[in-house]
């Protein structure tokens, strides 16, 4: 998932790579051939590991939560749900990042009504799941509230029972930002996207007004995006555009992520559940895996499989938490051992992710893709 499943890194010629001489051909051309690569399989490789990440950590988040956040209450489930947790805190800002590089640099909006497609290509598939959640919570009682609240409260940005639907809320606001400084430095006026900013940054505030002044039970303004996304959007749009990461020193990444990611563990288990995503343990680690993978080659017999899989992404991501809801009473128990408590988070997360994907893949062939992602 990214920003509009895009993967492209456009093509530019000599004029286009600041400090080219005209006369620097041999030079000039070095420097444009990444520009010259065509589809950024890496980047489709990186999204796809992205949502399939999120879903164990998700799993991860399950196992923490049956033994209450406490080891003492079944070790093996707490450390095993701790790890996985840990292990996938990356993907998320690596989404930003993707995000950032596809506003930025890989396929820069024409106008604002590139702008405008885009965002709707979140916003429509994120009502449509919530719906779908909010009915599915009424169905088994487990929305713990009224519907109609629940529903009214979803539009504005709390999303409860689809807690992971969070992250739309700051994307749209992010690709509108990064899009409109694109859209401005290219000599373009667009209005309508200045406007829409104007309501996400002045919506807090009145909301808030608004409850004060009536004492009405005013939903929360959720669209918004923080500095730390906007940072690892920036951040990652540099970072992606650099050459490949050599094949010898990806290992050195590795072995950072490993490092980082030991310092997560400690983090998570000593200081705060869940770790928040602008902490800087969470961004050493998101660095040192995008780095590692940065310019990947992928095998030609695999990119087909790769391309469907990173199209299904999106919708695996909406979809997949009403099956981990449904499933993880039946297999996460505080009672397992070692053996139990990983083979229960491996048998969880392969009936999440496959169905996930697999239904994803169904209604992208049956041109569902708009409303479901």
């Amino acid at each position: 998932m990214s920003a509009d499943n895009i993967s492209v890194r456009p093509v530019t010629g000599t004029a286009a790579i600041p400090g080219a001489h005209p006369d620097s051909a041999p030079a000039a051309k070095a420097r444009a051939e990444p520009a010259r690569r065509g589809h950024r399989y890496d980047i489709d490789l990186i999204r796809v590991v992205c949502a399939c990440s999120v879903i164990i950590g998700h799993v991860g988040g399950e196992c923490v939560q049956a033994v209450g956040k406490d080891p003492h209450n079944g070790g093996a489930v707490y450390w095993t749900g701790l790890f996985l947790d840990s292990v996938t805190s990356w993907a998320v800002p690596l989404y930003f990042a993707i995000a950032g590089w596809a506003v930025l640099v890989g396929a820069p909006p024409r106008d604002g009504g590139t702008l405008r497609k885009r965002s709707l290509r979140m916003i429509v598939p994120v009502g449509v799941w919530s719906a779908v959640y909010l009915a599915w919570g009424r169905w088994r009682d487990t929305n713990g509230g009224p519907t109609s609240k629940l529903a009214l409260e979803a539009v504005f940005g709390t999303v409860q029972p689809a807690y992971h639907l969070w992250y739309f809320y700051a994307h749209v606001p992010l690709i509108l930002i990064l899009g409109f400084v694109v859209l401005l430095k290219a000599g373009k006026r667009p209005w309508g996207v200045a406007a829409a900013l104007v309501v996400v940054a002045a919506g807090p505030t009145a909301f808030g007004d608004l409850a004060e002044l009536t004492g009405w039970d005013v939903p929360r303004f959720g669209w918004q995006t923080g500095t730390y996304s906007l940072v690892y959007a920036v951040i990652g749009a540099l970072l992606l555009s650099l050459p490949a990461t050599r094949r010898g020193h990806r290992g050195w990444w590795l072995a950072g992520a490993v490092v980082a990611l030991a310092a997560v563990l400690w983090s998570q288990h000593r200081i705060h559940f869940v770790i928040p995503n602008a902490s800087v343990l969470v961004a050493a680690l998101s660095v040192c895996v995008l780095m590692a993978v940065n310019g990947v080659r992928i095998p030609e017999r695999v990119r087909p499989v790769l391309v469907r899989l990173t199209d299904a992404g999106l919708g695996a991501f909406m979809f997949h938490v009403l099956l981990l809801k449904t499933l993880s009473p039946a297999f996460v128990s505080a009672d397992h051992g070692w053996l139990g408590a990983a083979g229960a988070a491996a048998a969880l997360t392969l009936l999440t992710v496959l169905p996930s994907f697999g239904l994803s893949m169904l209604w992208g062939r049956l041109k569902l893709r708009r409303l479901l992602g």
